[in-house]
């Protein structure tokens, strides 16, 4: 009996030696929000037998006036435009993104940021970055309906 109870400690004591701080992970952030316009009307894929995903392009701009850096300076105004690629994966979200996310409609989207590779067509290994998003939210109508 008091082998047993020994033997009891000692796997206690190994447990709670093994819940050593470099086992415990950290906790840490991956959030992205962009606000921008559509590029490209999303198209449904799902590859060998996975859940599908809806895909859309967004762009995002940054604009700053160039010269002596004063605000009322007359300086050029010069225009960045980036494109993202986002990918919507949760059921719900990816259905709705794909009946109403348009080209051209201005959207916030909210997700974190994913790295991957992949192999082209041309058996080229390419790396390619995509916003996986997990909340999508409507700021305007389309475009195209207004005129």
């Amino acid at each position: 009996m008091l082998r047993s109870a020994s033997a009891q400690i000692i796997r206690q004591v190994v447990r709670y030696r093994s819940t050593d701080t470099s086992l415990i992970l950290e906790r840490s952030i991956n959030r992205v929000q962009l606000l921008g316009r559509v590029g490209q009307d999303p198209v449904m894929r799902q590859v060998e037998g996975r859940n599908p995903v809806t895909i859309f392009s967004l762009a995002t701009n940054e604009m700053w006036r160039s010269g002596d850096g004063e605000m009322t300076s007359t300086g050029d105004i010069s225009q960045k435009t980036t494109w993202h690629r986002v990918s919507v994966f949760k059921p719900g979200l990816r259905d709705v993104a794909y009946q109403y996310v348009k080209k051209g409609s201005r959207i916030l989207v909210e997700g974190k940021l994913d790295y991957g590779e992949y192999v082209d067509k041309n058996q080229v290994r390419r790396q390619a970055t995509t916003i996986i998003a997990d909340n999508i939210i409507f700021l305007s109508d389309n475009i195209r309906d207004r005129t």
